[in-house]
């Protein structure tokens, strides 16, 4: 069965950062209609811990939930937009794991970022997104924690700064301190932070 992306993207006014990671999990895990629904994928909680030095800023522990309307309003307030790489995929296997994401159909970058033109740097969170990002862009893989720049030749030579960030789910094999440690160095180097 091949599964449509569930969201559209979500673009605030001048956004400068673009955050894509693969495609979301199966509705049954969400806890939100949001990008990063899944409460035990750590996303929200390393924007927490960078932004404002609390894990749980976007976490609701009494109601098990995210606070949407505070991570729609933190995303505004910075310029940051949300995306997937996948617009259509299959599931290989009933998990949300990207390793048993088939992509069907990437996402259409080119028409993303017309609806962005301040926009000039774009983070991967997990190799498959960036290794389809690299696809789209015609970019080498940067090494995790790494940013590479090319010229985005569909948009006119647009300079592109291009992030790959370590993966907010659980399964990768880092600790969430160090993971926020990255993301914040990222967010310095953007002056978002």
């Amino acid at each position: 069965m091949i599964e449509s992306h569930p969201f559209p993207p979500f673009v605030p006014d001048h956004a400068r950062l673009l955050i894509m990671g693969t495609f979301p999990p199966q509705p049954s895990r969400w806890s939100m209609e949001f990008y990063y629904p899944n409460q035990i994928n750590d996303f929200w909680r390393i924007m927490g811990i960078v932004f404002y030095d609390n894990r749980d800023r976007f976490y609701d522990e009494a109601t098990k939930q995210f606070r949407l309307k505070d991570i729609k309003d933190f995303l505004i307030e910075r310029g940051i937009a949300m995306s997937d790489t996948g617009a259509k995929v299959r599931r290989l296997k009933d998990n949300a794991s990207d390793k048993w994401l088939e992509i069907v159909e990437p996402v259409d970058l080119e028409s993303l970022l017309k609806m962005m033109p301040d926009c000039h740097a774009l983070a991967t969170t997990g190799e498959k997104a960036a290794s389809i990002l690299a696809e789209l862009t015609s970019t080498p893989l940067p090494r995790m924690g790494e940013m590479i720049s090319t010229q985005y030749a569909p948009l006119g030579g647009r300079e592109l700064k291009i992030f790959r960030m370590p993966s907010s789910s659980r399964a990768y094999p880092l600790a969430l301190d160090k993971k926020a440690a990255i993301y914040a160095d990222m967010m310095k180097t953007l002056h978002l932070l």
